[in-house]
């Protein structure tokens, strides 16, 4: 699955681990997310998605 995590942080100027903190998440966590080691649960991608005032679906892509 692809996705725009790290667009979307960067556009914000905020680190990982700034990310990491707003979500309750590691900046390894993040990391895995944007390199797509790591598909976040359901409950994350929401609030990753709601984070960025996004959809779900504009943020993480099925390939």
């Amino acid at each position: 699955m692809r996705n725009d995590v790290r667009e979307l942080r960067v556009d914000k100027g905020l680190s990982q681990s700034d990310l990491g903190a707003v979500l309750n998440v590691s900046r390894q966590t993040v990391n895995a997310i944007e390199t797509g080691r790591y598909s976040p649960s359901l409950p994350l991608a929401i609030a990753i998605a709601r984070f960025f005032g996004h959809a779900v679906e504009e943020v993480f892509h099925v390939d």
